[in-house]
């Protein structure tokens, strides 16, 4: 799994001599944007959950073995485990008691290094591929909190591979998957039918192959074989494919459009192909006191706090501080497969803040099925190693990037983006103050303005399969 996956790769840029091969599985390619931070914010969700856990219910017996950790401790953290949702929301952050250094003093470097500093640097795979002389299998999930690593760091090697056999003896496999999870049917509440199960596809047996090949010499085809495997949602087949991203996919953009009332699904926001020309911007006020409620998405590790998955957004996108655009329903098959981002032009009144992204899978019944998300902290839109806060009021264009996604908008679907400027607990809240947010105390509301006009056009990107 994850942290498996981050050994084998570690020890591939070492390059020892008898490691032939590695089957990394729902792992990152760079610890800082894509493990402990997204689009620069903290992953809250996952790592203190995870710290936690590892801590207490992992390591249960061991806890007292812990160096300087007295043995009394180990009911205070049981404790904290028990009342996980209230330490989300301990501000400062930096100074959460259960985890200090006694305990858990990476956590806390952690975040002291918001950053992509020297600090991430000396681990980061993805720019250590071409060191990487090794072919690999790799296996992710659509709903995995590591889906846009397990895909860079397929890419990375087909590319910069140190050899062409690394680059050669690459392989991708994506079923719709949470972290953890890989052996269920089910995403969250939505069922994905039981090809879903790794056994319709003996990924056991793939492994085996894998491995048989490479260390036996076994020639056994797996290297003619499609050099990626995917699970399509809403089809709920898999398929194989020459290459990733999908050539024969076009980039689509789907325009947002509203009279400036595009706030919750009952407001006027709508998406479609023509670009804007004249339209209002929509606004609404991000309250980080008030934070939009993570609901389902790529999670990990506490299902308790917020489960990971398929999830039905309707009660989330009754809030007036979620805009929310949707086609008319389809009428044919629309399939999407391939990288997704949101190109957005905003404003705010603060000198930091947030932009979250949501793509929506809208049922014919009304359910609205998450597909994947994402964030930009604005102080990071331009550089992670090198952030600059905002003027309020000015218009910036960010891009969000909401990883990738394979699924069919079945005819009478619709589908649908949510903009927002939260998404809690998954990620930390951005204080909106400009302050180093894992030191902030104080919680400051800020006007946000999203522009869809002919000069500041917004939009999701989406691959477009024919079909």
């Amino acid at each position: 799994a994850s942290y498996v996956g981050a050994t084998q790769w570690l020890a591939a840029t070492a390059r020892p001599p008898h490691l032939v091969t590695i089957a990394p599985t729902v792992t990152a390619s760079n610890y800082h944007d894509g493990w402990t931070y997204q689009g620069g914010a903290f992953e809250l969700g996952f790592n203190m959950s995870w710290t936690l856990l590892q801590l207490t219910l992992a390591n249960f017996k061991n806890v007292s073995t812990v160096q300087d950790v007295p043995r009394e401790r180990r009911g205070e953290l049981v404790q904290a485990v028990d009342n996980m949702t209230e330490g989300f929301g301990f501000l400062p952050t930096k100074d959460y008691p259960h985890l200090d250094s006694g305990l858990a003093k990476y956590y806390y470097d952690w975040l002291a290094h918001p950053d992509y500093d020297d600090y991430w640097k000396k681990l980061c795979i993805e720019d250590r591929h071409s060191e990487i002389d090794v072919p690999a299998i790799h296996f992710g999930g659509w709903y995995d909190i590591f889906l846009g690593g397990t895909i860079r760091n397929y890419l990375g090697m087909k590319e910069n591979g140190a050899s062409g056999t690394a680059r050669g003896g690459q392989k991708l496999v994506i079923g719709p998957w949470v972290h953890g999870a890989r052996g269920s049917t089910m995403a969250g509440s939505h069922y994905f039918g039981v090809r879903a199960d790794p056994m319709s596809i003996d990924v056991d047996g793939i492994h085996l192959r894998w491995f048989d090949h490479w260390l036996n010499d076994g020639k056994n085809g797996i290297t003619n074989e499609a050099p990626v495997k995917i699970f399509v949602m809403g089809d709920d087949v898999w398929r194989d494919e020459q290459e990733w991203p999908l050539a024969r996919a076009v980039n689509t953009k789907y325009y947002l459009h509203s009279g400036g009332k595009a706030n919750s699904k009952n407001g006027d926001g709508s998406l479609g192909a023509q670009a804007p020309d004249g339209e209002p911007p929509d606004v609404f006020l991000y309250n980080p006191a008030d934070p939009v409620p993570t609901t389902g998405g790529a999670l990990c590790c506490n299902p308790y706090f917020a489960a990971n998955g398929a999830y039905d957004q309707n009660q989330v996108e009754e809030r007036q501080d979620v805009l929310v655009y949707t086609t008319p329903r389809l009428e044919r098959d629309v399939e999407v497969t391939g990288p997704v981002t949101v190109t957005l032009w905003a404003a705010t009144s603060a000198t930091d803040t947030d932009f979250t992204a949501k793509l929506v899978d809208v049922c014919e019944d009304g359910c609205a099925r998450n597909l994947t998300d994402g964030i930009i902290r604005a102080r990071y839109r331009d550089s992670m190693s090198n952030p600059t806060l905002l003027e309020p009021g000015r218009p910036y264009r960010y891009e969000i990037d909401l990883w990738a996604t394979s699924n069919v908008f079945k005819a009478g679907h619709r589908i649908r983006l949510e903009i927002s400027s939260s998404n809690f607990p998954r990620f930390d809240r951005n204080t909106n103050t400009g302050n180093i947010i894992a030191e902030d105390t104080e919680l400051r509301p800020a006007l946000q303005t999203v522009f869809h006009d002919s000069q500041q056009a917004s939009y999701v990107t989406l691959a477009i399969v024919p079909r």
